[in-house]
């Protein structure tokens, strides 16, 4: 697949790999807690270990797992739940138009490989190698994009085991690892007061209207950072 694609003679093979895969490293050592708990929770809502597995490894989706496992085990029907994680994976549209127009001559297998890999992590990293080379770099995203999904999915399966042998995982505060991850990803891009003030906007509109509006109060302090962030940018531009 990456034959289709030039990239710069030093990195056409180990380098690139080696480089990509150090720099995703640190978002998936810390998201490891996460996948953990997304094994364990999912044998308590009664999943099998192969269902449980198979969670991460079609699903993929981190939140949206631990949200579609909760609701599972509730008894939920299967539209609630696939309405919940639409509205937690949202953000994925805003990601998806980011790196719109440097996917657009790609081919449909890269497309879709590189919308399949997509994550919160990936894009960080790979938005941020876009800052500093000055060109988005498909291989490296998709190089990354996999790196994490491999510890994303050993991470389910030690949680899998786990869980099957220690009572309590879901009490030991591994969830703590959802919130320090996305500080890890949010505070290397507070450079500007635009994103700055989206950050503090999108933070502080969560608060409010989580009690108000549960069921979109995401997409609401999204669009609020947004629109903070982009009006501040077009003032200083």
């Amino acid at each position: 697949m990456m034959s289709e694609i030039r990239l710069p003679a030093p990195e056409r093979t180990g380098a690139l790999w080696w480089r990509a895969t150090l720099d995703m490293l640190p978002l998936s050592i810390s998201v490891i807690p996460w996948g953990i708990l997304c094994g364990a929770l999912a044998l308590q809502a009664g999943m099998s270990p192969l269902q449980a597995q198979l969670m991460s490894l079609l699903v993929y989706a981190g939140a949206a797992q631990l949200s579609a496992t909760t609701l599972f085990g509730a008894g939920t029907p299967l539209l609630p739940i696939m309405g919940s994680t639409m509205v937690i994976t949202s953000q994925h549209l805003l990601y998806g138009f980011t790196f719109r127009r440097d996917v657009l001559p790609l081919s449909l297998r890269w497309r879709a490989s590189l919308a399949f890999f997509l994550t919160d992590e990936m894009f960080a990293v790979a938005l941020k190698e876009r800052e500093r080379s000055g060109a988005f770099n498909p291989a490296y995203a998709l190089i990354a994009g996999f790196v994490f999904y491999l510890f994303w999915n050993l991470a389910t399966l030690l949680g899998i085991a786990a869980g099957q042998y220690i009572d309590g995982l879901d009490k030991m505060g591994l969830d703590f690892a959802i919130a320090a991850t996305f500080i890890a990803m949010t505070l290397p891009a507070m450079k500007n007061l635009p994103m700055v003030a989206a950050t503090l906007v999108s933070g502080g509109t969560a608060l409010v209207t989580k009690p108000l509006l549960a069921e979109i109060h995401i997409i609401v302090s999204a669009l609020a950072g947004m629109v903070v962030g982009y009006v501040l940018h077009r003032m200083r531009r």
